[in-house]
C-alpha cells in the first residue's frame, strides 16, 4: 500500500525516446544549459545577454520552464580516486603533494556546504489540453490529490507529437546560441537519474572528475 500510494505522487508515467510522458498525456523534454559568469562581463555584455535573452523569451510561443537544480556535493569517490592515485605513485614529493590536497579537500568539505548547480530548460507540449495558470491553493490540490488515471497515447500519435516536440526544442537551441550557451537534450538514462534525484533529495551527487580534451 505504501508504495502504491508512492506511485500515485509521481506524475511520470513513462520515458521513451528521450520524452517523458507525464500521466495527463502530455509530454516534456528537458535541455540541460551550461552556466556563464554574469558579474564578470562588462557592463556593455551584460546588457547584450539581457537584450538577447529578452528575444529569446519573445520568440517562443509556448510556455518554458527554468530549473535551477542545487545539490549537495559527495566527494568520497574523488577522495577513493586520489588515494588510489596516490598509492600508485613513485615519486615521494607526489606523494607527499597528493595526500595534502586530499587533507585539504576533506577540511574543505567539513567547513563549507559544497553545492552542485546545474541548470535546465524543460519544454513542454501539451496533447490532451492547454496549459492553465493555477493558483498556490489549486498547486496544493494537485499535489494533495495527484493523477490516478494514466492517458495513453498510441505509438503513432506519440510519434507525431515528439516531432513536433522536438521542433520546439531545435528553437530552443537556436534562441541560445546567442547568449553563448552550451546545450543538450537529456537521454533516457539521464532522465531517469534527474527524476530520481528530484523525488529523493538527500542523494548526494558524486563529484567525478574531469578531462580537458
Amino acid at each position: 500500500m505504501a508504495n502504491q500510494s508512492t506511485k500515485q505522487l509521481v506524475e511520470v508515467a513513462d520515458i521513451v525516446d528521450n520524452i517523458v510522458i507525464l500521466k495527463n498525456g502530455s509530454l516534456r523534454t528537458v535541455i540541460e544549459v551550461s552556466s556563464i559568469n554574469f558579474e564578470l562581463r562588462s557592463e556593455e555584455e551584460q546588457v547584450a545577454i539581457l537584450q538577447n535573452f529578452q528575444r529569446f523569451l519573445n520568440s517562443t510561443d509556448f510556455p518554458l520552464q527554468i530549473v535551477v537544480n542545487s545539490r549537495r556535493l559527495d566527494i568520497e569517490d574523488y577522495l577513493k580516486l586520489i588515494e588510489t592515485t596516490t598509492e600508485s605513485l613513485t615519486s615521494e614529493l607526489l606523494k607527499i603533494q597528493a595526500a595534502e590536497y586530499s587533507k585539504f579537500i576533506k577540511e574543505l568539505a567539513d567547513l563549507s556546504n559544497i553545492m552542485s548547480k546545474k541548470f535546465y530548460i524543460v519544454v513542454p507540449f501539451y496533447v490532451f489540453e492547454t496549459p492553465s495558470k493555477t493558483g498556490l491553493v489549486d498547486s496544493l490540490k494537485s499535489i494533495l490529490k495527484p493523477s490516478g488515471v494514466i492517458k495513453q497515447i498510441k505509438p503513432e500519435q506519440l510519434e507525431t507529437y515528439k516531432n513536433q516536440l522536438l521542433q520546439r526544442v531545435e528553437l530552443v537551441f537556436d534562441g541560445l546560441v546567442g547568449l553563448g550557451l552550451k546545450t543538450r537534450l537529456l537521454e533516457g538514462t539521464e532522465l531517469m537519474n534527474l527524476y530520481y534525484g528530484l523525488y529523493n533529495p538527500g542523494i548526494k551527487i558524486n563529484l567525478q572528475p574531469t578531462t580537458d580534451n
